[in-house]
């Protein structure tokens, strides 16, 4: 391992062993802005003010405060005249689980065969650290830049992307931007939007033993959910994007939570659904929206007592816009230009299974997005999270390159 490979290994481990979980992100946070002060970056460390954001349409947050858990924003100012490029990474991870699942501490950092583990480590401290690694080789080459380089380094990815609104809000904009969340080191340039919802079913309560006096919520609820099973095939059966065909449902319609009932010989009269709604990188939030709303009138019109008692539909917490990328654009070329200078070949380009901050960024700002990074899908979220340290060196190379030739 080199001199600069083993002090990228010892930045990634002291952030993964900095638990950063939502609310208590400042640590992990401390470790970013001495490395930036390190290579003498501008810094910019500010705690989000909630009233400052909660006109903004992009909006989505139940945190009441973000008070002692900064956002940073730090310039390499380039000499002037040419593009200008974000590199966002967001330093919040999800809760570790339960910790029984893991092989050793959620937040060891331990090294075993060339992988890291701990959580965050492959969402995303990795990238954000191969960030780091490509700014401070550029400066070790003492490369003059003409265009200014932002990296970022923002919380509440996680919940809906709160800091990195924040930052767009505070005036930093490029000419283009890279994310590095786990894709494996493919090329994303289309991400699925997403929002949470929650549909409220009222049904009649009962003594079980005379179950037929009452109307049972959750079985209404069973026509809900399979009404939008069909929304789902139906929305997905309209996606022809090639850069799709290896992701078997491109939008999603998940139910993630169901609550109902509280005895068992008793007919339930309410049930409540949650779940995430995957939005295409074409579309708007507000068509998806509707069309949700079109589905629940429509099973209605079927069910004497649901066109009675119409199921709510809110739409609550997270909230991730949908990010779109034309695959003739310059600053793809340009990526796409660094990967194969340094692998050889061409990069994988395809779209993304999940939703990230891009969509704030390119909706937001209109800043052309790239999300780019090592780690993979498979070990987000998951126990025993990993990276491989060779991806997060090779994602540097990359990201170098491409803020080389992008802001020269």
């Amino acid at each position: 391992m080199s001199e600069h490979e083993a002090m990228g290994t010892k930045l990634l481990q002291r952030l993964v062993q900095e638990r950063s979980i939502r609310g208590h992100e400042y640590n992990a946070q401390a470790v970013m802005i001495e490395k930036c002060r390190e290579l003498g970056l501008e810094l910019d460390i500010w705690d989000i003010n909630r009233k400052e954001l909660e006109h903004h349409a992009f909006f989505r947050c139940d945190r009441d405060s973000f008070e002692g858990n900064p956002n940073i924003c730090a310039v390499w100012k380039g000499k002037g005249g040419g593009k200008s490029i974000i590199l966002n990474g967001h330093i919040d991870v999800v809760p570790e689980g339960d910790e029984k699942d893991w092989t050793d501490d959620p937040y060891s950092g331990m090294i075993k065969d060339g992988k890291l583990y701990g959580r965050g480590s492959t969402d995303m401290k990795g990238g954000s650290v191969s960030l780091l690694l490509a700014i401070q080789a550029l400066k070790e080459l003492d490369v003059t830049l003409k265009g200014d380089v932002i990296f970022q380094s923002v919380i509440e990815e996680e919940s809906g992307g709160a800091g990195t609104l924040a930052a767009l809000l505070r005036g930093y904009k490029a000419e283009g931007a890279i994310i590095p969340e786990p894709t494996n080191m493919k090329m994303f340039i289309k991400q699925q939007g997403s929002m949470w919802f929650r549909i409220t079913i009222k049904g009649k309560s009962a003594h079980g033993g005379t179950r037929y006096e009452g109307v049972n919520a959750i079985e209404k609820s069973m026509k809900v959910i399979s009404a939008l099973q069909n929304l789902e095939t139906l929305r997905n059966g309209r996606i022809n994007d090639p850069l799709f065909k290896d992701i078997p449902i491109p939008i999603p319609i998940n139910i993630g939570k169901i609550n109902s009932g509280s005895w068992p010989s008793s007919v339930p009269d309410t049930a409540i659904i949650e779940g995430r709604m995957g939005v295409a990188p074409s579309e708007s939030m507000e068509a998806a929206e509707q069309e949700m709303e079109e589905c629940l009138a429509s099973i209605i019109k079927e069910d004497e007592w649901l066109l009675a008692h119409p199921p709510k539909l809110e739409w609550f917490g997270g909230r991730w816009q949908p990010g779109d990328l034309d695959i003739n654009h310059s600053f793809l070329h340009c990526m796409e230009d660094a990967f194969s200078n340094i692998y050889g070949v061409k990069p994988v380009i395809e779209a993304s299974p999940w939703g990230t901050d891009g969509g704030i960024l390119s909706k937001g700002g209109d800043i052309p997005v790239i999300v780019f990074g090592p780690g993979t899908t498979e070990a987000a979220h998951e126990a025993n999270e990993f990276i491989e340290l060779k991806k997060v060196f090779e994602a540097a190379e990359v990201i170098a390159l491409t803020i080389w030739h992008w802001c020269k």
